[in-house]
C-alpha cells in the first residue's frame, strides 16, 4: 500500500512540474507589453479597492456587542442626543451650505465626482430651493431635487423592506409589550423620550437616533434591532436616519411640522391603531392598520393625532427611515459620508 502510495505522489509531483514549467513557458511567449499593461491595472483595481472598501460605513454592530460596548455607559436615560455644536442636520446657520459643499469636495477627492451631480445641483443652489419650496413641502434642512414627490408612497417603492417588516409584526409587538409593562402614572421609564405636543403625550423609544445607535435601547429589543440589519434601505450612517417606537396617547396632537429633507421615506409598521387615530401627510388624511407598514414623505407638511378615548388605549408604531426609492446608489454612499453624524 505505501509503495502504491508514494508512485501517485511522485506522479502528483512530476505533474505539478509540468504544469508550472508550461505556465512559465506561456508568459515568456506573452507580449511583454500586454502583460506589464494588465498587471498596472490589476494593481490600480486592488488599490481601488482597498481605498474604497476601507471606508466603507459601519455595519450594524451585534447585540452582543452592545452589551460590552464602550458607548453603553455614555448615554442619558438611554437616549443620545447630538453633542456637536456644528451638526448638520441640527444646524441652521448661514455656513451650513458652504459646510455641505466641503464636505462634497472631500468625498469627491477620496472617491469620484461621478453620479454626484444632482448632488451638487441641490448644495450649490440649496438657499434658493429651501426658500422657494411651496408651503406644502419644505424640508428644513437638505433638499435633493429631481425627486419624484408626493405625500404618500405605494408598498411597491420598498417592497422587500416593507413585507420584512411586516413579517416580523409579531416580534416587534412582543418586545415593544415588554417595554410597555414598565410605564407607570408617576415616572417615564429608563430609554424613553417624551416630545413637546399642544395636548396630550407623545413618547418615542429610540434604537436609532439620528444615525447613532442607542445600545441601552437596543439591548432591551434584540430582535427588532437585528431585523434593522436585515432591510436593504434602511438609512443607518447619516444624520436623517432614525429607528423608534412612537406612542401617542388618547388626545395627543402632533403640531404640524416638515421633516429635515426628501431623501427618506418615513415607514410606519402600525402596532396598535385603535380608532380616531389619523395621519395628515400633505393634507391628504391616512389610517394606520396593524400589522402593515404606511410610507410617506416627511418633508412634506404632515401631522398626526388620537382622538379615541382612554378605554381604547394608545397608538403605537414602529418607525423606520428609509431611502427614497429614487436616489442612487452613489449619492446614498455620498450622502451618508456628507451627512455622518457628528461631520
Amino acid at each position: 500500500m505505501s509503495l502504491e502510495w508514494l508512485a501517485a505522489w511522485g506522479w502528483s509531483l512530476d505533474g505539478l512540474r509540468d504544469c508550472i514549467a508550461a505556465g512559465i513557458q506561456s508568459v515568456r511567449d506573452c507580449d511583454t507589453t500586454a502583460a506589464v499593461s494588465v498587471a498596472c491595472l490589476l494593481a490600480l483595481f486592488v488599490w481601488y479597492c482597498y481605498h474604497v472598501g476601507r471606508e466603507q460605513p459601519r455595519a450594524y454592530a451585534s447585540v452582543n456587542a452592545l452589551m460590552q460596548g464602550p458607548d453603553a455607559a455614555g448615554l442619558q436615560n438611554g437616549f443620545v442626543y447630538c453633542q456637536s455644536a456644528e451638526c448638520v442636520r441640527c444646524s441652521h446657520s448661514e455656513g451650513l451650505n458652504q459646510k455641505l459643499y466641503h464636505n462634497l469636495q472631500e468625498y469627491a477627492k477620496r472617491y469620484s465626482w461621478s453620479g454626484m451631480g444632482r448632488i451638487h445641483k441641490g448644495i450649490r443652489e440649496q438657499g434658493r430651493y429651501l426658500s422657494s419650496r411651496p408651503s406644502i413641502q419644505k424640508p428644513e434642512v437638505f433638499f435633493l431635487p429631481d425627486l419624484p414627490t408626493a405625500p404618500y408612497f405605494s408598498r411597491e417603492a420598498q417592497k422587500h423592506d416593507v413585507e420584512l417588516l411586516e413579517r416580523n409584526f409579531q416580534t416587534i409587538l412582543c418586545e415593544f409589550e415588554s417595554l410597555y409593562r414598565a410605564f407607570s402614572n408617576c415616572s417615564l421609564p429608563q430609554g424613553w423620550k417624551m416630545n413637546s405636543t399642544p395636548s396630550g403625550e407623545w413618547v418615542t423609544f429610540y434604537l436609532v437616533n439620528q444615525g447613532v445607535c442607542v445600545p441601552r435601547n437596543c439591548r432591551k429589543c434584540p430582535r427588532t434591532y437585528r431585523l434593522l440589519g436585515s432591510l436593504r434601505t434602511c438609512i443607518g450612517n447619516n444624520v436623517f436616519g432614525n429607528a423608534c417606537l412612537s406612542v401617542l396617547s388618547p388626545g395627543t396632537v402632533i403640531t404640524e411640522h416638515y421633516g429635515p429633507t426628501n431623501i427618506r421615506l418615513r415607514c410606519h409598521l402600525g402596532l396598535k391603531t385603535p380608532s380616531g387615530c389619523e395621519l395628515v401627510v400633505g393634507g391628504e388624511p391616512q389610517c394606520w392598520a396593524e400589522g402593515r407598514c404606511l410610507l410617506f414623505d416627511d418633508s412634506f407638511l404632515h401631522t398626526a393625532f388620537h382622538e379615541g378615548s382612554a378605554e381604547d388605549g394608545p397608538r403605537v408604531v414602529f418607525m423606520v427611515d428609509l431611502w427614497h426609492p429614487h436616489v442612487a446608489a452613489a449619492e446614498r454612499q455620498a450622502l451618508d459620508f456628507i451627512f455622518a453624524p457628528g461631520r
